[in-house]
């Protein structure tokens, strides 16, 4: 059962598929950060307006499904998602403190489907995404 959501004068129903990966697709998400990570973006989707429904981070890029209310558009969601975590995770992980210019985690681009009646099948496919990899992995060595 979908669960539509309320404002004032609209009822909706709006979940996107979002896919960002780090700086040079370098493999900089593990341990204790891959775990932080989705808590991270879990408190951003919260402040924002917005709901992180299921995510799950590999080492070189993070699957979210975001529902994101109509008033707020998918490009400044996005934005403010990777812009805050960069910050946050450069202060919790990477040890800096403070003036962040300059400094980078996310690459500048992301991609974006949206979701639409296939929500168990997109939810279904960012759990058993880590695994997927690791099998083609194995078909291209073996």
């Amino acid at each position: 059962m979908r669960e539509w959501q309320s404002q004032s004068h609209v009822r909706w129903y709006c979940r996107y598929h979002v896919v960002w990966v780090p700086k040079y697709r370098k493999r900089a998400i593990f341990g204790e950060m891959r775990r932080g990570v989705g808590r991270i973006v879990r408190e951003l989707c919260q402040r924002h307006g917005g709901e992180l429904v299921e995510g799950h981070a590999l080492s070189d890029h993070v699957h979210v499904l975001l529902g994101i209310p109509p008033k707020l558009s998918v490009a400044n969601t996005v934005g403010f998602l990777k812009g805050k975590s960069a910050i946050r995770i450069h202060r919790e992980y990477l040890g800096r403190q403070r003036n962040f210019t300059g400094y980078h985690f996310w690459a500048r681009g992301y991609c974006v489907s949206t979701v639409g009646l296939a929500e168990e099948v997109i939810r279904d496919y960012i759990r058993k995404q880590e695994a997927d990899e690791k099998q083609q992995e194995k078909l291209e060595l073996g």
